[in-house]
C-alpha cells in the first residue's frame, strides 16, 4: 500500500482506524480517497494483529461532505465513458463489455461493497456531517457511533441524481423502507438522536469522547472471541440478510459448524472454559478462514489492486 495522501492509517491496540484526511474540503470524497480505502481494508484483512476497524473523518466539521463537487455540474456526468446498452451492460466504442470501467462502475459502490467483504468488525465514528457518499460509506459498517452535532444526508434527489453506493440495498435493511424513502425522497439533514431512534446510529456521544467510545466497543467485541469466529460471523450475518429462505442460512451453517468443530479454535475455546483461564486461540484469518461456496465466495466488483 503506498503512503496515502486523502487518508491517514493507524494500528495501535490491535484497531486499524481510517481517518479521511481532507478537513479544508470537509472530507469530500476523491476517487484516490475510494482506492486509498479500499486498500487499508485489504491491509486489516491481511494484518493477524488487527481485529477491527474504526472509520473517522479529520478535523471537527465533518465526518465526509460527500462527494467533492469542484468538478461542478459535470460531477456526476459520465457521457465521456463507453455507451450503455439496452441489455444494461456498458458497452465500449469497439463493441465489448467493460463492467470495470470507472464511468460506468459507482465508486462509493465500490467501497461499500468492500467494507461489506471485511474480514474484521467495522465501526463508524461519525464526527460531523455525513452527506451522500458521506452517509451511504457507513451502512455496511456494522455499527454507526455519532457526535451530537452529527447529520446524516441522503441528498442525492435534491442533486438530481440517485442514492448509490448500494445503498437501497443497505439503508431499507437497517431503518425499514418507509424511513428510507423519507429519507431520500425529502433529502433532509437527519440529526443524530433521530438516527438513533431509528436504529441507524448505535450511540451519540459528546465529539470528545467519539473515538474513545468507538475504541472502547471495539475491544468489547474483539477481546475474547476468537479472529476466525468473528471473521465468518460477519459474513454469515451479513449475507444471510439477502438469502431467500432460512435453509440456505441452515446449509451455511451446517458446514461452518462442521468444520469449526474440528478447529484448534474449538479445542481450545472449550479448554480455556473448563480451566477458567482465558482464550488463547491459534487460529489465523490470513490463513485459516474456511471457505463455502457458494455462500462465501468473493463478489465480483473491482479491479485487483495488489
Amino acid at each position: 500500500m503506498n503512503e496515502p495522501e486523502h487518508i491517514r492509517v493507524d494500528v495501535t491496540d490491535h484497531i486499524l482506524t481510517i481517518t479521511l484526511d481532507r478537513p479544508k474540503a470537509m472530507n469530500a470524497f476523491t476517487a484516490q480517497m475510494m482506492r486509498e480505502m479500499v486498500a487499508a481494508f485489504d491491509r486489516a484483512d491481511k494484518d493477524d494483529d488487527v481485529r477491527a476497524v474504526i472509520v473517522t473523518g479529520g478535523g471537527d466539521r465533518a465526518f465526509c461532505a460527500g462527494a467533492d463537487l469542484s468538478a461542478g455540474g459535470a460531477t456526476f456526468d459520465y457521457a465521456k465513458g463507453p455507451r450503455w446498452s439496452d441489455a444494461g451492460s456498458p458497452v465500449g466504442p469497439d463493441g465489448t463489455v467493460d463492467w470495470d470501467h470507472e464511468g460506468i462502475r459507482d465508486g462509493g459502490g465500490l467501497l461499500s461493497l468492500r467494507i461489506f467483504q471485511s474480514r474484521k468488525p467495522v465501526i463508524g465514528a461519525i464526527n460531523g456531517a455525513a452527506v451522500g457518499i458521506g452517509a451511504t460509506m457507513t451502512l455496511p459498517m456494522d455499527f454507526r457511533l455519532a457526535a451530537e452535532g452529527a447529520r446524516f444526508g441522503f441528498v442525492f434527489a435534491r442533486r438530481g441524481i440517485v442514492p448509490e453506493a448500494a445503498s437501497s440495498w443497505f439503508l431499507p435493511r437497517l431503518v425499514g423502507i418507509s424511513t428510507a424513502l423519507d429519507w431520500c425522497y425529502s433529502g433532509r439533514l437527519v440529526a443524530a438522536a433521530e438516527a438513533k431512534d431509528a436504529g441507524l446510529v448505535r450511540s451519540v456521544h459528546a465529539q470528545a469522547d467519539l473515538l474513545t467510545a468507538a475504541r472502547a466497543l471495539a475491544r468489547e467485541l474483539t477481546a475474547e472471541s476468537a479472529p476466525v469466529s468473528i471473521a465468518l460471523t460477519r459474513q454469515m450475518m451479513w449475507r444471510m440478510m439477502g438469502a431467500p429462505s432460512p435453509i440456505d442460512a441452515h446449509r451455511l451453517d451446517s458446514r461452518l459448524v462442521w468444520s469449526r468443530g474440528a478447529s484448534a479454535d474449538a479445542r481450545e475455546g472449550v479448554a480455556s472454559f473448563l480451566e477458567k483461564r482465558s482464550a488463547i486461540y491459534p487460529d489465523k484469518v490470513s490463513t485459516d478462514l474456511p471457505h463455502f461456496s457458494p455462500w462465501l465466495d468473493p463478489l465480483e466488483w473491482r479491479e485487483d489492486t495488489t
